[in-house]
């Protein structure tokens, strides 16, 4: 194990930052060569690495770009190792769980892959945190580590592992308008703040849903068993259509070029993960079904017809339509949207948050996840 592998180990939510900039040999002299207990709610933090040799530190505004960016992969990971232990591939690359056959078969009616493709998707989000995390250690800046949050009770289903979770994939309420929104010629959130997109799926941004099988009772009842599936189907463009967004937008208040060479060939990525799930997102079955446990009833309808339809709810139209960018004075571009920079890690952790994921979550999780948010939207990029 090296040094940065053993750091890992030892790390913890970050709530103080590093001073303005931080090379590792100022770093270390002030840490006396040793680990060094922060304030309350934070924890404790070795002496930076030499694995990657005497390179500057970076800066506050690099630090907490990059922490932020390392919490938010921490979350999906969380989340997609529960989809990956119940409906994905269990391996030596995702360890975890042991697969639910019937929740599985569900998933697979969206696409033959849909497995591969969820297993694919979890061991991305491991690279990332890990990365982000170590090459914050590199540099002699603290790492994020949550998980003392670790506090969620997860699925019982056959397959779970039962391990204790960050995220709730029970008690769901989805946000749908991503869907219209890349689909829109003439509205950019940026550009029209105020405009409401109409939502792909408007039942699950109402109530709360499961997108995983709670217990095994709910794969004995085959059409909520596909609803769920359905959901699951949604929530994964969702979520990654927010990463999406996210990275380019910090990426513009990055002052180090490696900093931003990192958000930029990270972010594209997340890109790649939110056209696969849109596209899967379009092939869920028509239905409604109605939970038997909480009452509550969801309909995926045909996206294709009326009272749907056209350009704005067509599902096979999954690459982003032109829109008006930075001024509607000039032509429409096909892009990425939102982007604007300001308030984005804030946005994010609210859109999180109003979803449910983090329903049963303490107010010390919420606190510190604020702060990373803060701290990041308070970056500037520096001459």
């Amino acid at each position: 194990m090296n040094n940065v592998e053993s750091q890992l180990q030892l790390q913890d939510a970050n709530l103080s930052p590093p001073p303005r900039t931080l090379p590792r040999r100022s770093f270390l002299r002030r840490m006396g060569l040793g680990a060094v207990a922060f304030a309350p709610g934070a924890g404790l933090l070795s002496s930076a690495s030499k694995a990657f040799g005497d390179d500057p530190g970076i800066t506050t505004g690099d630090a907490a770009l990059l922490r932020f960016a390392a919490a938010a992969e921490i979350l999906e990971t969380d989340f997609w190792v529960q989809y990956n232990e119940l409906g994905g591939i269990p391996d030596s690359e995702v360890p975890g769980g042991s697969g639910n056959p019937a929740y599985t078969k569900a998933l697979k009616v969206l696409d033959g892959d849909m497995d591969q493709y969820i297993h694919d998707n979890t061991e991305d989000e491991f690279t990332h945190f890990h990365f982000l995390n170590a090459y914050l250690i590199s540099k002699g800046a603290q790492p994020v580590n949550l998980d003392k949050f670790r506090t969620l009770p997860g699925s019982t289903a056959t397959g779970s592992s039962g391990k204790p979770r960050l995220t709730n994939l029970m008690q769901l309420t989805l946000d749908t308008s991503w869907w219209t929104r890349y689909r829109s010629r003439e509205k950019n959130p940026d550009l029209n703040p105020n405009f409401v997109f109409p939502q792909a799926i408007p039942s699950l941004n109402t109530g709360e849903h499961t997108a995983i099988p709670r217990t095994d009772n709910d794969t004995n009842h085959t059409k909520f068993l596909q609803a769920i599936a359905n959901t699951a189907a949604f929530h994964f463009p969702t979520i990654e259509q927010g990463g999406n967004s996210l990275y380019p937008s910090m990426a513009q208040r990055a002052t180090s070029v490696e900093v931003l060479r990192i958000l930029i060939s990270i972010g594209p990525t997340e890109t790649m993960h939110f056209q696969t799930w849109q596209d899967k997102a379009g092939n869920a079955p028509q239905l409604t079904a109605v939970d038997p446990v909480t009452g509550v009833s969801v309909t995926f309808p045909d996206l294709n017809s009326p009272p749907f339809g056209g350009e704005t709810f067509q599902t096979n139209l999954i690459m982003p339509e032109p829109c008006p960018f930075i001024s509607p004075t000039l032509p429409k571009c096909s892009i990425i949207r939102p982007t604007n920079t300001n308030g984005i890690a804030t946005g994010v952790v609210k859109f999180l948050t109003d979803m449910g994921l983090f329903r049963g979550q303490s107010q010390m999780f919420f606190s510190v996840l604020s702060q990373l948010a803060a701290e990041a939207d308070a970056a500037q990029r520096e001459n």
